[in-house]
């Protein structure tokens, strides 16, 4: 059930700065590497400096996993390839690759002459040890969210040559390259990587434009220009070093402060800019705005259990729902509202047809709750069977997952909702607690909302991924998960 397009990602600079524009979103595989260095270097250009940027969340570990730290990873790290707008593979640390004909076995050639921030070299032996950790079942290993993409496809990963990688597949998978274009995927140092968790954590070390030199929980990283740079991606138009000195990577939770600072120029661009401010920022500065690719926001609805296991009182808060109001309303015309919870706007794949599949409609909702026997009511108007509420429990990460004005959603859902009987209870926890998995067992909630970030429809084998030996899919909230998907 589709709530809103997920990361939505803005980015706005004052007219009164020559800083370069820092665009965030889908494809932010150059944004402040290419950003900060964004066309070859012209008469008047400025150099030196630091760009003071003002982040929304701020997330628990600064290599991979949430798309949050994703942001970061990419002013550290390289990719193996990366990908253009149009959705074209092009090189970055490996230069040009072969693909047999059985579609199997992938070679690539590794640019020579990169290192790693701590001066180690980048070759095909050190791609090769970050691939046997993203497929490790270590739970040491902090991103184990490759694996989920790449797992059951790897037969072989080998270095046959200094700068020669080959990976051998299991089976063809038509993705493969656009999944290795992904944040998931960039490539640390092996030295750096041996440290542990704690340090991998909050002093990544990679080969990228910047270096993270202090992480200050709370307030900001530093990161620092990397004066070595010499491995930008093809979709970059600079390839040397960063033209700036370093990068201000300031959280602001709140919204009045994020905003602020770029109205008072302490700030040279931030992220995620307030409905309520969102016609003042297109008056004033340039915004730039992107949908990002993968699954919108959307409502999970747990069906492991009651009520949702019954498909009629699934649909029946489908069409009591009034989606779109509650979009149009919450972010006063700043995002559009994607009624295909299955994928992105911006997703390839994504079919608009089934935006309609569950219009607003408030009779069908009853009529359902009716047929499933929902024919109780109490004095306060929520529908009662066998003595039971009809009560659902959303559960969501307060804060952090959700922004402010996805929270207004929330709420506007919780009274449309009870229009028709249903007894929503929000119900927020706090960012650490979510990602630690605490109260976000089975049993915990009726309904959650999600997002993932991902270039197209390969996030079908994140989000929908059955259950496999007694391992629950933390990511499937919705629990449905039919052999055919």
């Amino acid at each position: 059930m589709s709530l809103f397009a997920h990361n939505l990602s803005t980015s706005i600079r004052t007219r009164k700065r020559r800083s370069h524009t820092i665009g965030l979103g889908a494809a932010i595989a150059a944004a402040l590497c290419a950003a900060t260095g964004s066309s070859p270097a012209a008469e008047g250009d400025r150099r030196g400096g630091i760009i003071r940027y003002g982040h929304y969340q701020e997330p628990p570990c600064l290599y991979a996993g949430w798309v949050q730290a994703g942001y970061i990873q990419r002013q550290y790290a390289d990719n193996l390839v990366a990908r253009t707008h149009d959705g074209r593979i092009v090189p970055w640390l490996a230069t040009d690759w072969t693909i047999s004909e059985d579609k199997l076995t992938y070679v690539f050639k590794i640019k020579p002459g990169v290192t790693f921030h701590d001066g180690t070299v980048l070759d095909a032996k050190a791609i090769v040890y970050n691939f046997e950790r993203w497929l490790s079942n270590d739970p040491d290993k902090v991103n184990r969210n490759g694996k989920l993409y790449i797992g059951e496809y790897i037969r072989a990963v080998t270095a046959p040559e200094p700068l020669t990688l080959k990976i051998e597949l299991t089976r063809p998978y038509q993705p493969f390259l656009t999944v290795l274009s992904t944040y998931f995927f960039g490539i640390l140092s092996p030295a750096a990587l041996e440290r542990g968790p704690q340090e991998l954590c909050e002093k990544p070390v990679g080969s990228g434009p910047f270096y993270v030199e202090a992480w200050n929980r709370g307030q900001n990283v530093l990161l620092k220009r990397n004066p070595n740079y010499n491995s930008a991606p093809a979709t970059a138009k600079h390839q040397g070093p960063a033209y700036v000195d370093g990068i201000v990577w300031k959280f602001l939770k709140d919204n009045t402060v994020r905003y602020g600072s770029l109205v008072n120029g302490e700030s040279d661009a931030i992220y995620d800019i307030p409905a309520v401010d969102w016609a003042d920022a297109q008056k004033r500065f340039n915004v730039i705005q992107d949908i990002t690719g993968g699954t919108p926001t959307r409502l999970q609805l747990n069906t492991a259990r009651a009520p949702f296991d019954d498909v009629r009182v699934r649909r029946a808060f489908a069409y009591v729902c009034e989606r779109q109001k509650a979009v149009d309303v919450a972010f006063q015309g700043s995002i559009p509202f994607n009624g295909n919870g299955a994928l992105s706007l911006s997703t390839p794949e994504h079919l608009k047809q089934l935006a309609n599949s569950y219009p607003f409609d408030p009779d069908a909702a009853n009529r359902l709750l009716d047929e499933a026997g929902w024919t109780g009511r109490t004095r306060d108007g929520i529908r009662t069977k066998d003595g039971k509420r009809l009560t659902v429990r959303l559960l969501y990460a307060g804060g952090s997952l959700i922004s402010s004005d996805g929270v207004v959603v929330l709420q506007i859902l919780q009274d449309q909702a009870g229009a028709a009987g249903f007894d929503v209870v929000l119900k927020p926890i706090p960012q650490a607690d979510w990602f630690a998995g605490k109260g976000r067992g089975i049993d915990d909630y009726e309904a959650q909302p999600a997002y993932w970030v991902a270039s197209s429809a390969e996030i079908f084998k994140i989000s929908w991924r059955p259950d496999q030996n007694g391992v629950v899919n933390a990511n499937n909230a919705s629990r449905f998960q039919p052999p055919e998907l």
